[in-house]
């Protein structure tokens, strides 16, 4: 008996376990928690619960989320980053303003859920649990501080996304999307996960942290793990920012799509992965790998600019137009990844911000012209909007200028600011993409105003088509956008404050 106590005794005293602050994670325990409480609720109750509260629940459980970001906020401001769950999570500012961002893309997509999912007699509440699991995997990918971490959070993230592209029942296109999107998901999964090994191999660990220490302290020359592991991750986490040439399922996906979750996708999981990038290649590798992935991601800058833009314009859906102008958006961000510097990352921040507002309310746009079936998506299809629904054609076609990049919107900085850094950076290629990109986006202008001019300078063409009716909650979420685009292209001081105090950083785990 003595022995067993002993060696019990032993056995403890060997387990170094982590102190776990919870407080470091609460964004992203009130998303999870608030999913499976609204799962058991919903269980539960023998009633039918009213129509508006799955969507309520939802606003209400991301509002407290983005509350929680604030404490958390003022501590990293007051006293520095910080690391928690033993080095597997970070704590700074550019992670806390993604886990807002990506709270606020919750927010417009359980806002255009209520309308559309009375609209096509799909009410539950497993869409809303889903979204706001998923968001909790968004979260912890854009705080991971450990590559395994950040490997758990896309999953969360993407398996939640794959059923949520799937879920209209009604519809062939929705079902062929979500295939579509969990086979080449996957396909990329697998990818990240072995360019995840062979960093492990090359550097002898997977906390990101440790790896800079590492990468600081050792000479490497053209180690051949190490580059096929920078190659492997970018390729997985260039399928979840629909970079060219990992693209090809964006067009298809967007389309078949539920339109609230097309604009869930289109920013919540492009900005986890974004943040995702910025903290791998830029924070952890960034001081002494740059040369070896600059060129990789140059040239998936000049693809995405390019395919973007030019494919855009040929398309006559505006869903796959809007599919095909966030790639090029893709491609403006990853201007900002190239810089290599702290205003390249506060400019990549600002900018997935701006586009969550801009992405969000066009597709909250595409939502209510959809109509039941969620098939009216043809550039026909928009033709005399103005006449018919004046103050959403004024909406949409403020949204779609600002994705052009007029100036007194947000959309105009957002394009400014990233090639601002790239210029500033030391960067040699610098000047030529950002000559390209600007070519892009006068291309890009092209789609935009086809949009415009359809809407304003032609007549319906069905005139039996059922008339657009727009839920209150779907006018709250237009609402919210065209203020974000509009305010924050005319007094953009706030929010550059704030991404500009949003520092990436590692904090390495004191023994």
């Amino acid at each position: 008996m003595v022995a067993l106590t002993t060696l019990l005794a032993a056995s403890d005293a060997a387990i170094d376990t982590p102190d776990i602050d919870w407080s470091a994670i609460a964004p992203n325990l009130v998303l999870m928690l608030g999913g499976i409480l609204l799962l058991t609720v919903v269980s539960l109750l023998k009633t039918r619960l009213p129509r508006w509260f799955c969507a309520t629940w939802t606003v209400l459980v991301s509002l407290g989320a983005m509350a929680a970001v604030v404490p958390l906020w003022r501590r990293v401001q007051d006293s520095g980053p910080e690391t928690a769950m033993g080095g597997a999570v970070g704590l700074d500012g550019y992670s806390l303003v993604i886990a807002a961002n990506v709270c606020l893309a919750v927010i417009f997509g359980a806002l255009l859920l209520k309308g559309y999912l009375e609209r096509e007699q799909l009410e539950g509440p497993e869409w809303y649990v889903l979204l706001m699991l998923s968001a909790s995997g968004a979260v912890t990918m854009a705080s991971a501080d450990d590559l395994i971490v950040l490997f758990v959070g896309l999953e969360i993230m993407s398996v939640a996304a794959y059923v949520l592209t799937a879920m209209h029942s009604r519809r062939i296109s929705s079902q062929e999307a979500g295939m579509k999107y969990f086979l080449l998901g996957a396909f990329a999964s697998a990818f990240l996960l072995y360019g995840i090994a062979l960093t492990y191999g090359a550097t002898g660990s997977t906390s990101l942290a440790k790896i800079q220490t590492y990468l600081s302290g050792t000479v490497i020359s053209h180690s051949g793990l190490l580059l096929g592991g920078i190659a492997f991750m970018l390729v997985g986490l260039g399928f979840k920012i629909a970079a060219v040439p990992f693209h090809f399922w964006t067009p298809d996906v967007y389309q078949g799509s539920p339109s609230p979750i097309t604009a869930y996708m289109s920013t919540a999981i492009k900005a986890a992965a974004f943040a995702a990038i910025v903290r791998v290649f830029v924070v952890a590798l960034g001081p002494t790998q740059v040369n070896e992935w600059r060129p990789m991601v140059y040239g998936l800058a000049v693809l995405t600019l390019l395919v973007g833009s030019l494919f855009a314009i040929s398309q006559t859906n505006v869903k796959r137009m809007l599919a095909y102008s966030s790639i090029n958006h893709a491609g403006f961000v990853l201007i900002g990844v190239l810089a290599n510097t702290p205003e390249g990352n506060s400019a990549t921040l600002f900018y997935l911000v701006a586009y969550t507002f801009m992405a969000a309310g066009s597709f909250a746009v595409t939502t209510v012209v959809g109509r039941t079936g969620d098939g009216r998506h043809s550039l026909d299809d928009y033709r005399g909007l103005s006449k018919v629904r004046p103050g959403l054609a004024l909406v949409f076609a403020v949204l779609l200028l600002s994705q052009a990049g007029v100036p007194l919107t947000v959309g105009f900085l957002s394009k400014f600011y990233v090639i601002q850094a790239a210029l500033d950076s030391d960067f040699a290629g610098a000047g030529v993409l950002c000559v390209i990109a600007m070519l892009t986006a006068v291309i890009s202008a092209f789609m935009y105003l086809k949009i415009v001019a359809s809407m304003y300078f032609g007549d319906p063409v069905d005139a039996d088509a059922p008339a657009i009716r727009i839920p209150a909650s779907a006018g709250i979420a237009l609402a919210l956008a065209v203020a974000g685009v509009v305010v924050l292209g005319v007094l953009p001081g706030p929010l550059s404050d704030v991404v500009g105090d949003a520092t990436a950083q590692l904090v390495a785990v004191i023994p």
